[in-house]
């Protein structure tokens, strides 16, 4: 048994590569593209280690290329999700008992397995299945991803750490335990680091899970749980299952042993989800850890002092890139009207230079949305304002399903502060902007702060030093995640932990030491090494 308190790998934030013309890693990408086209994936779910199939197969399809095949996924019942708790429950006594550098050994070399041998493919994987051009799946598949295990590694430890102090003749100690239970991963689409550290943060813990990601991203999501099986996960900490989200409800938010839930998603599922968990209280062994980030409706303020260009470019970036999917997306922007003219321009020059295709031409800057349910929904928000009399559709509002789902990158004037698209999250490439007069400013920070329910990210753009100050203080409430002269998107773990409250979720800061507290049970220890052996205290005598 070994008897040192280990140091861990000090983090530090993956580097992102350029995969400029030539380069090795673009060699390598375009290999790992050409390979994941080149046959049909058989996609299994795991559960207790083993890969499950079914009857029922579906097909996995490009959202930029409908014509073509990734695979396919075999889709569970309920008889899957039960399996997959009973493997969590009998995996869990082995899991958080073991020792902790062992659990973080695990995760430290999957870090190392995706940042080398697996780059490319988990790159070419995210780019193929969920339409992200390379550098928004560089930043995400495998530089945040790996930033999520190596640093979550570290806070763990620090955690440990933490120690009470100790009265004469005792030793008080704290120590760290997973939940009592299982607990139950449901991940997004849009981001495969999202994916990957919802399951893993809590198993790091100690902690069995069982995972259901969305449907748009098993391709994916496969080859991250193929990853964690190669570096040593054991069987039945993670069971990836792949059902209908009343299926794995059924299931789990009747059982006793369900601790906690960490959720990715919309605010309404968030919302039906918390109320049955509620519902369920008297069923539960304790009550279960709830941790959610959900939707967002996030904003660009430009101050009349604001850099007029820098503002264009935080509006193309954080509004467009992976066509507006990101919950930190710009979706909402404040200009004055001094700088409104110059700032929508620049937008148009901008969004007339964008190449819009397949993820396969590296020079393609935007891509297809995820699938049709959400294509018919953006679209539905742009002929809306197309027709309405109080938005107008000033930039883009083209596009077409019949190869792939692409919008074009899309602005609309709102001709008043509250018009639906400045309200109501999109998750789509639509920016709307409302011009405030200069002298306004304070009032349009008013408008900010309580136009939408959520409260994700956003950002100030200004050279007056005073106006950003009111800025911070308007909108002390109005974003978790809060910018000063930069895009509201783009937090890196370790530097930006992320979250937002009101209708944004539980705040609980992915990528923080924050993060980590929800998935543990702390135990204090007291010994007394010499015992009282006299029932009676001082003050009783005489």
């Amino acid at each position: 048994m070994a008897n040192a308190i280990y140091n861990v790998p000090n983090p530090t934030n993956e580097p992102i590569l350029n995969y400029s013309p030539n380069s090795p890693e673009r060699t390598a990408l375009q290999a790992a593209l050409s390979e994941l086209k080149s046959f049909q994936k058989d996609i299994p779910m795991i559960i207790n280690g083993q890969k499950v199939f079914t009857e029922q197969k579906m097909t996995i399809r490009p959202p930029h290329e409908l014509k073509h095949t990734l695979g396919y996924y075999h889709r569970g019942d309920k008889t899957h999700v039960q399996q997959a708790v009973d493997a969590a429950l009998a995996a869990k006594f082995a899991w958080e008992n073991m020792a902790w550098e062992e659990r973080a050994a695990i995760f430290l070399k999957a870090a190392d397995l995706i940042a080398t041998t697996y780059r490319a493919k988990m790159n070419a994987a995210t780019m193929l299945c969920q339409s992200k051009n390379i550098y928004q799946a560089e930043i995400d598949a495998v530089a945040e991803l790996v930033d999520f295990l190596r640093f979550n590694v570290q806070y763990l430890t620090e955690i440990y750490q933490q120690q009470p102090i100790s009265g004469k003749g005792t030793w008080n100690r704290l120590e760290y335990r997973p939940l009592e239970g299982f607990v139950f991963a449901i991940t997004p689409f849009n981001f495969t680091a999202i994916a990957g550290n919802l399951p893993c943060a809590p198993a790091l813990c100690g902690n069995t899970i069982v995972w259901k990601p969305a449907d748009s991203q098993i391709y994916s999501a496969a080859l991250v749980m193929e990853i964690l099986q190669e570096a040593g996960l054991p069987n039945g900490v993670i069971n990836l299952v792949f059902v209908e989200g009343t299926d794995a409800g059924d299931v789990i938010f009747q059982h006793p042993d369900f601790a906690g839930l960490h959720f990715t998603g919309s605010t309404a599922v968030f919302k039906q989800l918390w109320k049955t968990i509620a519902h369920n209280l008297d069923t539960y062994k304790t009550f279960p850890r709830i941790v959610g980030e959900t939707g967002g409706k996030d904003f660009v303020v430009a101050h009349p002092s604001a850099p007029a260009q820098a503002v264009v470019t935080a509006l193309s970036r954080g509004a467009f890139e992976f066509q507006g999917q990101k919950c930190s997306a710009a979706s909402r922007a404040y200009l004055p009207a001094s700088l409104a003219n110059t700032i929508i321009e620049g937008l148009r020059n901008d969004i007339a230079s964008f190449k819009i295709g397949s993820t396969e031409d590296l020079s393609n800057f935007i891509n297809a949305v995820i699938d049709e349910r959400a294509f018919d929904k953006i679209v539905n928000y742009i002929e809306t304002a197309r027709q309405d009399v109080d938005a107008e559709v000033l930039i883009g509002g083209r596009y077409s399903k019949s190869e792939g789902y692409f919008i074009e990158p899309t602005v609309i004037l709102a001709k008043t502060p509250h018009y639906k698209t400045m309200v109501e999250e999109i998750f789509g490439p639509v920016l709307t902007v409302y011009i405030y007069e200069d002298e306004q400013y304070e009032a349009a920070l008013e408008l900010v702060n309580t136009t939408s329910d959520y409260a994700l990210t956003g950002a100030i753009f200004a050279k007056d030093r005073a106006a950003i100050q009111l800025a911070m203080q308007k909108l002390s409430h109005a974003a978790g995640n809060f910018y000063i002269n930069d895009k509201p998107t783009g937090a890196v773990v370790g530097q930006q932990p992320f979250g937002g409250a009101r209708s944004s979720g539980t705040n609980d800061k992915a990528g923080s030491i924050l993060n980590l507290y929800r998935w543990l049970s702390p135990r204090t220890i007291k010994e007394n090494f010499v015992s009282p052996t006299d029932y009676r205290y001082p003050f009783l005598g005489e």
